[in-house]
């Protein structure tokens, strides 16, 4: 595999602004800038959500801010196919193409405690190819495309508002740990940010096709089962998560979870959804009683949430499979591009037909707790800012 070419230093200990320490700070005379300062964007006390919802038809694009539930339409561009993030930025692949929306609200995550911004939304540019994952460090953004190739951009130039391409690796390749773990067709290695093997993984994936970054550690769902990525000491580990059995009746989709969450989710064929909790280091099956339509885990303890084919949002069990709530959601048909966005309180599904999005409380027996009407019809929908 190609070697990756990243520039940079690494980030400091709070990354995404000045110091904690005001005598870490540049001896150019200017005064200590606050713990988390970060230049052009406010800092807020709670998350600072938005839905980035995407028109599959006329390329109209909405940015929708659950604070205040204001819509901020872009100029339009070629329809979407999708709608991705890594926290911070949409990507909205389309045809040969894929945008790069800059939604304007982020988290930082220091361990002991966070901090949560909001700025301007703007326009970042796009990239080559149909993006499928996106995954990112406060160095490294690495986009998956579906030719099987992963790209890697400069975070800094990107949060300045510019695309700039460092490299290109064939798998797909996820920022950890100040690490790169890549997962092609030789295994699963680990390379520093100049592209060096550090650690060759004794774990084995057949045919990866996903990743998702957990308080475990790096996912990558395989053929036949997945890989958990850990780092303990600057020592890297695989480990192999079987199926049980003969395992999905069919292939796994796109993992749904909670951003961070070591539960993840995914549909195999139409009545059939896998959970993997990683904390564990097992599968559970889950049977439908319609065809999915999406599908996200929630949390640890937490029921996973399932979209069908008939506009119901179901609530199961995650080990049992039980079914512990529904409601009916959208009326009529489900079309596709429904998606379950989930965070710390709330679910969020796009309705395209009656142009509205519904905030649904997960711990309240899926309670609609808002129903939000936008001018986008929202054929995609993703969640930023956390």
């Amino acid at each position: 595999m190609p070697a990756i070419v990243l520039c940079g230093l690494l980030a400091a200990a709070c990354g995404g602004g000045g110091s904690g320490d005001p005598g870490d700070q540049a001896e150019s005379g200017a005064s200590a800038k606050p713990h988390g300062y970060v230049e052009g964007a406010e800092e807020a006390s709670e998350p600072q959500s938005r839905l980035v919802l995407a028109d599959a038809d006329g390329g109209k694009v909405g940015v929708l801010d659950l604070l205040s539930g204001d819509v901020t339409e872009l100029d339009g561009g070629a329809a979407a196919s999708g709608a991705i993030t890594d926290g911070r930025f949409a990507y909205l692949p389309s045809g040969d193409r894929t945008r790069v929306i800059d939604s304007g609200v982020w988290t930082v995550d220091h361990g002991d405690h966070k901090h949560y911004y909001r700025a301007k939304i703007a326009e970042a540019g796009a990239i080559d190819g149909t993006v499928t994952g996106a995954w990112s460090d406060t160095k490294t953004t690495a986009l998956a495309r579906d030719d099987g190739t992963t790209v890697l951009l400069d975070r800094e130039k990107l949060e300045d508002g510019e695309v700039a391409e460092t490299g290109t690796v064939d798998g797909i390749a996820v920022p950890y740990e100040q690490h790169v773990v890549v997962a092609g067709s030789g295994g699963i290695v680990v390379r520093d940010r100049d592209g060096k093997d550090v650690a060759d993984l004794d774990a084995t994936c057949t045919d990866p096709r996903d990743a998702a970054v957990t308080t475990r550690g790096v996912v990558v769902g395989c053929a036949d089962g997945a890989v958990l990525v850990d780092e303990d000491d600057d020592t890297f580990s695989g480990e192999q998560i079987a199926y049980p059995g003969s395992g999905p009746s069919e292939s796994l989709g796109t993992f749904g979870q909670r951003p961070g969450s070591s539960v993840l989710a995914a549909a195999a064929g139409e009545d059939e959804v896998w959970v993997l909790d990683a904390g564990e280091g097992s599968w559970h099956r889950i049977e439908t009683q319609a065809p999915v339509a999406a599908v996200a885990a929630v949390g640890e303890d937490v029921p996973v949430l399932v979209l069908t084919d008939d506009g119901v949002l179901h609530a199961y069990d995650p080990e049992s499979g039980d079914q512990q709530a529904s409601q009916e959601l959208v009326d009529g048909d489900v079309r596709d591009g429904a998606t379950i966005a989930v965070d710390t309180n709330r679910a969020y599904v796009n309705d395209v037909a009656a142009q509205q999005v519904h905030e649904v409380d997960y711990n309240d027996e899926l309670r609609v707790a808002r129903t939000l009407d936008v001018d986008v019809a929202p054929a995609h929908l993703t969640e930023t800012g956390r």
